[in-house]
């Protein structure tokens, strides 16, 4: 009995070694697409505005597999300065994301709501951390 548990054990260990390499080794800095969006939200729209951003990105995350994250966030001092971390596997995931249902109802429904708009296209520097970061969240 302690020796299949041994083995039970060894295997588990073994493939759980198996797994974190793999997704490291999935992770490639030179396609991935990091971008941040500022977004300046004209106050009376910004209640609907959040609403409308939440079923966005929860959406984009459960659906499309290209789409690592889209993490939005506000400025504590000013909530109608919005944040987005946009992670994408690569550029074509991120053009296939553009055309997806959902992110068309954001853009369509939210265009009157936005003040402002600046996206900003970002290089990694520690890309071998990525993983151990949305790990840990879980």
């Amino acid at each position: 009995m302690k020796k299949i548990t041994l083995m039970l054990f060894s295997l588990l260990f073994y493939m759980s070694c198996g797994k974190v390499e793999r997704t490291q080794d999935k992770i490639n800095s030179d396609k991935m697409m990091v971008r941040l969006s500022e977004i300046e939200i004209e106050p009376e729209f910004l209640e609907e505005y959040v609403a409308i951003l939440k079923e966005e990105s929860r959406a984009s995350v459960a659906l499309e597999a290209g789409v690592i994250s889209i993490y939005p966030m506000f400025q504590k001092e000013n909530p109608t300065e919005i944040r987005i971390l946009e992670i994408y596997s690569n550029k074509k995931a991120y053009e296939s994301h553009l055309e997806t249902p959902h992110f068309k109802h954001y853009k369509t429904s939210t265009l009157k709501m936005v003040k402002s708009l600046k996206l900003i296209d970002m290089k990694t520097i520690d890309e071998e951390s990525m993983p151990m970061i949305f790990k840990k969240i879980n």
